[in-house]
């Protein structure tokens, strides 16, 4: 069997699981070499362990418009650390090799996919085990290429959707995408919030009508109510900078039980401790 093969899959049979169990499913992004390049796997197991049913690997970028403060400082230490695309695919790789079979999604920005070459990118990833990419500055209309390339390769490229999305365009985007569609529950840039815009369950409402994949839902998640509420209108949440929060809250030594603990308060596995 070929790592393509291998590849093939994940995803779908993840949404699957959630759906036979009757839950929220939880994506768990990391920022990969943050704060230091060694803690990445240890920060994806004790997620997993938590309770995370996929794992994106934030690809450290110089100048990432979509994300807020947090992730932004965590890929400018990252930088600093000496991450490259090419090492957050050798991650990957390491967690397959390490015996991680939970689906691992790449996210990350378009310029450095095209310096490394569009094609030569999407077979690599998929031979270090990624099963899903998500390009966070690639618009639908410019994205033959490098969906071309993934299907190539067994990758789903995963498209995101804003409130500011139209019709027109989540008709596009339903038509093109695979494995999920990446909902951003508000306009702006990631970061934690104390509440969830209004709004949300009408945008997820005008996407199910035209989308049949998977909808999951990130920005601004942060705290259990906010995965219950996700959970009554799609089918996973995305949590970011909260992950990156419980990171620089913790001692080294105690970084994997504080993310394991968050994953199982975050959705309702563990209570919260009063």
């Amino acid at each position: 069997m070929t790592s393509d093969d291998m590849a093939n899959g994940r995803i779908e049979a993840a949404f699957e699981r959630m759906r036979r169990e009757s839950r929220t499913g939880f994506i768990a992004f990391v920022t990969v070499g943050y704060p230091d390049v060694e803690s990445t796997s240890e920060q994806v197991r004790a997620l997993i362990e938590g309770g995370a049913d996929i794992i994106e690997l934030g690809v450290p970028f110089s100048d990432p418009l979509g994300e807020g403060k947090t992730i932004q400082r965590s890929s400018s230490k990252a930088l600093e650390n000496g991450v490259t695309l090419a090492g957050c695919l050798d991650r990957a790789r390491q967690l397959r090799d390490e015996g991680v079979e939970t689906p691992l999604v790449l996210m990350g920005y378009y310029n450095p996919i095209i310096a490394y070459g569009i094609e030569r990118f999407a077979a690599d990833a998929s031979e270090a085990g990624a099963d899903g990419l998500i390009v966070v500055d690639l618009p639908p209309e410019e994205s033959n290429q490098m969906r071309q390339a993934c299907l190539a390769s067994s990758l789903r490229l995963i498209y995101l959707l804003a409130p500011t999305s139209t019709d027109e365009r989540i008709k596009q985007v339903a038509k093109l995408a695979s494995g999920f569609v990446y909902c951003m529950s508000l306009t702006g840039v990631t970061g934690v919030r104390d509440e969830l815009p209004a709004n949300l369950e009408q945008f997820i409402k005008r996407v199910r009508r035209f989308v049949r994949l998977p909808i999951a839902v990130g920005f601004g998640i942060s705290q259990p109510k906010h995965f219950q509420s996700v959970g009554r209108i799609a089918d996973a949440a995305v949590i970011g900078s909260a992950i990156i929060d419980e990171i620089d809250r913790s001692d080294p030594s105690e970084q994997a039980a504080r993310l394991k603990r968050y994953a199982e308060v975050v959705t309702g596995r563990r209570r919260a401790a009063t």
